[in-house]
């Protein structure tokens, strides 16, 4: 009997379900790039831009833009990680 299958049964509880927190992990780490993405876009391309974070009369790169394709590019990392391992045959879920 294998390890995690004795750390299971003694816990009462399923074997896949200590997996699911890593899985959701997995995901949310890869929709991180492209929600920044996308409201670098939002803010460069929206209504009256971000009043807060920009000075009147500025440029569109004055407020959030620079700051969401910074995070963009931040977590870039788990994707490049998966397109790096697409060759190999590699999935989400490892």
């Amino acid at each position: 009997m294998s390890r995690s299958s004795e750390i299971g049964e003694r816990a009462g509880g399923h074997s896949a379900v200590p997996a699911l927190p890593a899985i959701a992990g997995r995901w949310l780490s890869l929709a991180a790039a492209p929600s920044f993405a996308l409201m670098m876009a939002l803010s460069a391309y929206g209504a009256d831009g971000d009043m807060i974070c920009s000075a009147h009369d500025g440029s569109m790169l004055g407020g959030m833009v620079p700051m969401y394709l910074l995070m963009s590019l931040f977590h870039c990392g788990p994707w490049l990680r998966l397109l790096s391992r697409e060759g190999r045959g590699a999935c989400i879920q490892g």
